[in-house]
């Protein structure tokens, strides 16, 4: 298996789907993000953005296996 580049998208199709979900979490996670560069995002709220989605994902994954 060919290695990706890490920046490339295994599936280009979901790219919409999934800015749109990190937008939603943010404002659950009260975080305030712009359209476009969002540059002066603290590491703390990036990361909270980033663990509520792998939270909400694994949590979808999950329930697609029961």
């Amino acid at each position: 298996m060919a290695s990706a580049n890490r920046n490339q998208s295994v599936v280009p199709e979901a790219k919409e789907a999934l800015n749109k979900f990190k937008y939603e979490v943010a404002s659950e996670v009260g975080v305030n993000l712009k359209q476009g560069y969002n540059g002066d995002l603290s590491s703390k709220d990036a990361g909270r953005i980033g663990g509520q989605m792998v939270k909400k994902l694994i949590q979808q994954a999950e329930s697609q296996m029961r």
